[in-house]
């Protein structure tokens, strides 16, 4: 399944998980909001930092959102394979897997290889 694939079912999942939970999904995306209006930093940056715990969390949805997210914001390969190097120095061989699998979705994701 590709990644576009994966994105895709995570949302629709999601969709409708927050029709059952309607005010904790609420809750969640004011959340997200006030993280992601950043004060300080970019997009970009805010977006590495989510990858990185991500990946040391292995949450393999939460790499496809934020990896697509990244690529949005434009954020490079090369730029990624620096975070998906402290993602490994910082979380070992666990997040060594789930780096090698944000670079997949990159790939899928993007035109950049």
């Amino acid at each position: 399944m590709s990644w576009t694939d994966k994105n895709a079912e995570m949302r629709d999942q999601l969709r409708v998980m927050n029709r059952a939970i309607p005010e904790v999904a609420k809750g969640f995306g004011a959340l997200s909001k006030a993280a992601k209006d950043a004060q300080v930093l970019d997009v970009k940056t805010l977006e590495f930092v989510a990858l990185g715990i991500a990946i040391a969390d292995r949450c393999e949805a939460c790499i496809g959102f934020h990896v697509e997210a990244l690529a949005k914001a434009g954020g490079t390969r090369a730029e990624l394979g620096d975070v998906l190097g402290m993602a490994v120095q910082m979380g070992g061989g666990p997040s060594l897997m789930y780096a090698a699998k944000a670079l997949t979705a990159w790939d899928d994701l993007t035109a950049e290889k």
